[in-house]
């Protein structure tokens, strides 16, 4: 696309100019003659002479203040034009990154092909088998008063899942920790009563996310990761599962507890008896356990109106997140299981069967999401007076001593309870029967265990035959297969003998352990075609976003005379721009969104098109060719403005250092080790800059500004040092590193010494902040009551709301931590902070006047004359967008934890520090500002109790300002608290640019954007090497556990800082730049 010409101009610039000067002359030449005329006493006089030349004179200044307020409104006019068209393109490329995070995802974040198929009670899978049934038949076989593919064992069943009920929490353990040896019941009676009772370790499949355990629990499948990002979404189950066999062959279901389960499955229970709670309020330990027990207890003196009775817990799981695992309110909440389950064992008869599980562990901090060993280990114990239940070998009497030995597939429950019960297994499963329940009480029943294994089998072959037909592959054949594995089982079902039985179900366990492999290696199959396509977009956006930030680097114009000044102000009115390149910048953005819109509407539009005529192919294929379509176009205009290739690389070592601190950051990702201690590395980032800015001082020509950047050099090192200790520690970093975020590593609570923090901060942070304004006296205007008065007092606050949050806790008042008093309280206390920072401070922003001073004085060498001063004017557009910034660090320093609270401080610190060093060494436009703010953004995200698994998101920060889940705040709450480093050095990312920044320099909107630009672009380089990375080690052993959580947490890292950018930085530029202008005059 051919470059726009700029429209004709009335008359050159130079003879312009030439023409105001000789008007300007001649008006000087006339203010002589009429002062010379004034001083000649001579000189005829009159009060109607004078009387003209004054109305003559008043004329001419209501004139020019005309023209100077139409110039002044076109340039307003122009200013906001421009800054329309640099935030489309923002929008632009924000949509890109969405396009290309998108694209990748689809092919990398594994999906399972859902089928519609649901098993029938008249329809066993061994109904078109040759072989003969290894059980003869029984009464009622094949309808559900009998059994439908199994003698049924049992009329009712009651389970009861305890939430984060991990393994290691039910078995004896030498140790005094807070979690153990407080829930012996389980364990004690599978020991006492074996034939009543057993107890097993509980493997549950990543992600351990309850909404995901629940879908393996109930339809004996295995999740995917993407189904991690229907964590909180609530849909529906769709599949064949348990509950709708149960509904479908007339079995009556209540439900008491965890809300998730009327998400996951609608319409399915009995009104009369359910009852539902809040499942997100992690603050509450008592509600939904107090409703189960409540409720209960009735309910099993009604058993004529129900089948099926599911009680969810979830208090052990609050108090993990709430407290970590080894607290005192976890004991408590564990021996309030023991009890439950006590008297509600108490109440089983022979035809009912108790199962009690636990959906998932814990980590050492108590939250779980990922794969660690605590987190996938629960447990599973089985119960019924009947005396059901065997073991296959003496050794298995005892419950297994830790999870590694013998432990079961939670899918197996699936087939086990379908059996049992009597009713078809559902159609999607995976699980095999766990043999405690049909070997016998002696053990031995090894045709009943046979024959389970045998039809669980079955179903899973017509599965599977179902599920490689709808994909279109061909089923593995050969030794070794689970089609040979089947020919072998069923070989030995038509020659078998009564002594042949355990080689008949260990036949058909292998298949299905076979069978199991294989689809876990199905489904990780990655769409290769649409991961390469992510990342080209991905890629050429990034190309774009560098060709865009280098660009030459803006003149910056001061002008000091006031006449010339409103000379150029006059040929701008008449539409001549006294620097001809400034037309080429100004319509710079506009050009390159027009383009973009260009190149990506026909393409898109004709995607959509297509895929509608021809009822094939991807929804989202339209967009994804048109984001390479219209960033190719957005290329093509940047050559034709510069006319020339961009020069990317750098020529200063600060240039350079930048290239490293991102190249490497990005090339290092391919490093499982190098990611597990990514806080360390920007550690020493943050300290390398420091040092070198602190070497750089000695060649600074005066002595002042070299004691100036020494000191701010080392302040911006010990500084990064003081918040390195402030550390939470992944499972991987272990033993390697000690968890300093909370009391303990196994606490999600803080020690009352880190109480202390945020007091400390709210009293010696705002005067930090005065002592960095005062030099250019900026400390003026709404400054003083806003940062001294306000800012302090909802920092002071929100320290205030820790501590009573900890007394809420620690139960230091019990009267108002029993009543909920003291968390009431501390809700509506934070409501108000909140309130405070955003909305106050938001209008405050919006409507405040420049922090600038008019000080008038005597002019010493004449009296009857006033000077005027202007305080902070050096400082004015910096010290007035800095409100902005402290805005968002307020409410961030509430949701942030105590340790969080003091790394955020030491942030704000930094980030001053960081300024100062920038201006000393006279690097405003240089690379290494927005990249070391980049980098500061990424270091305070470790440091505020963060790593890059999903694990340590603190979803307990929705609470503080809200009693309930509620959409958008929660998330939004939730975000704030987990992204609050890179979030503050988004919106800081001006100050780079306009810090000790005067109302006459031009450019500086262009300045801001380039700025941002290159603090994006360090974001979209990490996103496109975490997503390079795990693409090409998608294979690797720890892809789950490092590759992909990075990969996951680079594009939401970049979404954030794209929206940030657009919605804080660019609309605070706006804000800011409007107030000085209209105060001060347009500079452009």
């Amino acid at each position: 696309m051919a470059p726009s010409k700029p429209p004709p101009k009335p008359s050159s610039p130079a003879s312009e100019y030439k023409a105001i000067a000789a008007q300007f002359a001649e008006a000087k030449r006339r203010k002589e003659a009429q002062d010379a005329a004034a001083s000649d006493p001579n000189a005829p006089s009159s009060l109607e002479a004078l009387a003209a030349q004054t109305k003559e004179q008043q004329e001419r200044i209501s004139l020019r203040e005309k023209v100077r307020a139409s110039l002044e409104a076109s340039r307003k006019s122009a200013y906001q034009t421009r800054w329309a068209w640099t935030a489309a393109f923002w929008v632009w490329l924000l949509l890109i990154h969405v396009i290309g995070i998108a694209y990748f995802t689809s092919g990398f974040l594994l999906t399972r092909l859902v089928l519609d198929e649901r098993s029938e009670c008249a329809l066993p899978p061994t109904a078109n088998s040759t072989v003969p049934d290894l059980l003869p038949s029984w009464p009622g076989k094949g309808s559900v008063d009998g059994g439908c593919w199994h003698p049924r064992t049992f009329d009712r069943a009651v389970v009861v899942i305890i939430d984060a009920l991990r393994y290691d929490f039910t078995v004896p353990v030498d140790d005094d920790a807070a979690f153990h040896n407080a829930f012996p019941f389980l364990y004690e009676t599978a020991v006492r009563e074996p034939h009543k009772a057993f107890l097993r370790p509980f493997i549950a499949d990543p992600p351990t996310a309850t909404m995901q355990r629940l879908k393996g629990l109930t339809t004996g499948t295995l999740p995917t990761f993407v189904d991690l990002g229907n964590s909180f979404s609530g849909t529906a189950i769709d599949e064949d599962n348990l509950l709708m066999q149960f509904k479908a062959t007339g079995k009556r279901v209540v439900h008491l507890g965890d809300d998730t389960w009327e998400a996951l499955f609608p319409t399915y229970f009995e009104g009369n008896l359910s009852r539902a709670y809040d499942s997100f309020n992690v603050w509450d330990l008592h509600t939904v356990d107090n409703g189960v027990i409540e409720n209960i207890f009735p309910a099993m003196e009604r058993r004529g109106e129900w089948d099926v009775l599911i009680g969810h817990c979830l208090g052990v799981d609050h108090a993990g997140h709430r407290y970590g695992p080894n607290h005192p309110e976890m004991t408590k909440k564990l021996q309030q299981m023991d009890r439950f389950i006590r008297d509600l064992a108490a109440t089983i008869d022979d035809n009912t069967v108790l199962i009690v599980m636990g959906d998932h562990g814990m980590d050492s901090k108590g939250d779980h999401g990922g794969e660690s060993e605590d987190e996938i280990e629960s447990a599973l114990w089985m119960y019924s007076p009947k005396g059901v239940f065997g073991r296959t070998k003496p050794e298995y009497v005892t419950p297994p001593a830790n999870a590694k030995i013998r432990p079961l597939n939670q899918i197996d429950f699936v087939p086990t309870l379908a059996l049992l019960m009597g009713i078809p297994i559902p159609f999607n499963n995976l699980g095999r029967p766990i043999e405690e329940s049909f070997a016998g009480a002696k053990g031995n029943s090894w045709a009943n265990l046979a024959a389970a294994e045998r039809v669980t089998a079955a179903g899973i072959k017509r599965y599977q035959t179902a599920y490689f037909a709808a994909r279109g592959i061909t089923p593995p054949t050969g030794p070794g297969t689970p089609a040979e594995l089947w020919d072998k089982a069923e070989s030995l079902v038509s020659t078998a003998k009564k002594q042949d039985w355990s080689a008949i179900f260990a036949a058909f366990a292998a298949y299905q352990e076979k069978n199991l492999e294989v689809c876990r290696e199905l489904w990780a199959r990655f769409d290769v075609k649409n991961m390469l396509f992510g990342i080209a977009i991905m890629a050429l956006g990034v190309v774009a976003l560098l060709a865009y930030v280098s660009r030459g680097d803006d003149d910056d114009v001061v002008v000091e005379d006031e006449e010339l000044e409103l000379a150029e102000k006059s040929l701008e009115l008449q539409g001549v721009k006294p620097d001809a390149a400034a037309s080429a910048a100004d319509v710079a953005e506009k050009r390159l969104v027009s383009s973009a819109l260009l190149g990506a509407l026909p393409v898109f539009i004709g995607g959509i098109i297509s895929s509608s005529v021809a009822k094939s192919g991807d929804w989202y294929r339209g967009s994804g060719i048109a984001a390479l379509t219209s960033t190719a176009a957005v290329l093509v205009t940047m050559y034709e403005l510069h006319e020339a290739v961009p020069k990317v690389l750098p020529k200063t070592l600060w240039g350079w250092m930048a290239v490293v601190f991102t190249v490497s950051q990005s090339v290092g990702f391919a490093s499982n080790s190098y990611t597990i201690w990514e806080d360390s590395i920007l550690l020493f980032f943050v300290s390398t800059f420091g040092f070198v800015s602190a070497l750089a001082a000695f060649r600074l020509p005066s002595l002042a500004d070299r004691s100036l950047a020494i000191y701010h050099s080392v302040v911006f090192v010990i500084l990064g040092r003081v918040a390195s200790f402030s550390k939470l520690c992944r499972e991987e970093q272990m033993p390697y590193c000690t968890s300093t975020y909370y009391a303990s590593a196994t606490s999600s609570t803080s020690a009352p010494w880190q109480l202390l923090i945020p007091f400390f901060a709210s009293i010696i942070l705002p005067s930090i902040i005065k002592a960095y304004l005062q030099p250019t006296r900026s400390y003026e205007g709404l400054a003083p009551t806003w940062i001294g008065y306000i800012f302090r007092t909802v920092l002071l606050m929100s320290a205030l709301y820790w501590l009573l949050d900890a007394a809420d806790n620690g139960a230091w008042i019990p009267g108002l931590s029993e009543t909920n008093t003291l968390k009431n309280l501390n809700v509506y206390f934070a409501q108000m902070l909140l309130g405070i920072a955003l909305v106050a401070g938001t209008t405050a922003f919006a409507w405040a006047p420049p922090c600038v001073a008019v000080r008038a004085t005597a002019d010493p060498s004449n009296p009857t004359k006033a000077q005027v001063a202007i305080l902070g004017y050096a400082n004015a557009h910096g010290a007035r967008y800095l409100l902005l910034p402290l805005n968002l660090l307020a409410a961030c320093f509430l949701l942030s934890k105590p340790m969080g609270a003091g790394s955020l401080a030491i942030m704000a610190w930094q980030v001053l520090a960081l300024l100062e060093i920038l201006d000393l060494h006279n690097l405003t436009s240089s690379s290494i500002g927005p990249i070391m703010l980049a980098v500061l953004g990424t270091f305070h995200f470790f440091k505020t109790g963060h790593q890059a698994v999903v694990s340590t998101v603190q979803w307990d920060a929705a609470f503080i300002p809200l009693f309930s889940v509620r959409y958008p705040w929660s998330p939004l709450v939730v975000a704030l608290n987990t992204f609050a480093g890179q979030i503050l050095a988004a919106a800081c990312v001006p100050l780079l640019v306009l810090w000790k920044t005067g109302p006459k320099r031009k450019g500086l909107l262009d300045a801001v954007s380039r700025a941002l630009g290159m603090f994006v672009a360090y974001f979209a380089t990490e996103g496109l090497a975490t997503m390079m990375w795990a693409g090409h080690l998608r294979r690797h052993l720890m892809l789950y556990r490092v590759f992909c959580p990075r990969f996951m947490t680079a594009a939401v890292v970049l979404l954030v800082v794209d929206l940030v950018g657009v919605g804080v930085a660019l609309a605070g530029t706006r804000c800011s730049m409007m107030s000085i202008g209209d105060v001060f005059g347009w500079a452009e």
